[in-house]
């Protein structure tokens, strides 16, 4: 539910939800000013109790968010390390096979651009994927007749151990895009810090006292919840997984290749 709301939505929801509940308990406590020396004591004691089990479940929020987000991260410069060494030894194959599986690594690369700069599960993020596959069906077919027609050649076989590799990472970096923080985590964080800090305006409302206090812990959660939630979505909002590994491969493809493989096998 979350993930599909834009970054100005998602951001104008936690704003309702936490200074709507931070209002409902600076009302609710003008109506009960009568009560408040019987109020005092218990509302005291159970709010104090909510706000430390909120934090815990807030700093558990965020640690599962930058947790998943380096994993990203790391998937990123690891995918353009796989690409890059087997675009490296691509060049020592014999041709043909060495100009056709240059040329579809270059377009891997696009692929896998496309796939940092598209919202995970969309339709973008599903051509991109598909795009990937397809080439790397034609890349392996192309190392499989460099080892036919060279078997005892090393070139072929180093490659092959490289493809496969550079073959995994998509699927690593597919997962991470799509292993998100639990919605349930997402909800319990929200609806916990508005239940949090009703009870924190309606007992400060009580002691007379307060309310800027109230009214600037409900903006710091919000934006502790905003910063959560926008870590979870690698390819919009604030925070992005940054794709300049990939970008810089796909500069360095542009040069010619280093090394001159052999004319035949």
């Amino acid at each position: 539910m979350f993930f599909r709301l834009s970054t100005f939505e998602l951001g104008l929801v936690l704003f309702l939800v936490v200074f709507g509940a931070t209002a409902l308990g600076l009302v609710l406590a003008r109506f009960v000013q009568h009560r408040k020396e019987h109020l005092r004591e218990p509302f005291g004691a159970l709010q104090a109790a909510l706000l430390g089990l909120v934090g815990l479940i807030l700093a558990f929020g965020l640690s599962l968010a930058v947790g998943r987000y380096e994993n990203r991260r790391t998937a990123v410069v690891d995918d353009a390390n796989a690409i890059g060494t087997t675009y490296l030894r691509a060049q020592l194959l014999a041709e043909p096979q060495r100009t056709q599986s240059l040329e579809r690594l270059v377009r891997y690369t696009d692929a896998s651009i496309r796939l940092s700069d598209a919202v995970p599960k969309s339709a973008a993020a599903r051509k991109a994927i598909a795009e990937g596959d397809r080439l790397q069906r034609e890349l392996w077919r192309l190392a499989g007749q460099a080892i036919t027609e060279a078997p005892r050649d090393s070139a072929p076989r180093i490659y092959v151990q490289t493809l496969n590799e550079m073959i995994d990472m998509q699927t690593v970096r597919v997962a991470g895009l799509n292993n998100r923080v639990p919605g349930a985590v997402l909800a319990v964080e929200v609806i916990g810090a508005a239940v949090a800090l009703g009870l924190l305006a309606f007992y400060l409302s009580l002691l007379g006292r307060g309310v800027i206090t109230v009214v600037l812990a409900a903006g710091l959660v919000t934006m502790l919840l905003l910063v959560t939630f926008d870590l979870d979505r690698p390819t919009r909002g604030l925070i992005k997984v940054p794709d300049t590994p990939l970008t810089s491969l796909r500069a360095e493809m542009a040069l010619p290749p280093a090394a001159t493989g052999p004319r035949g096998p």
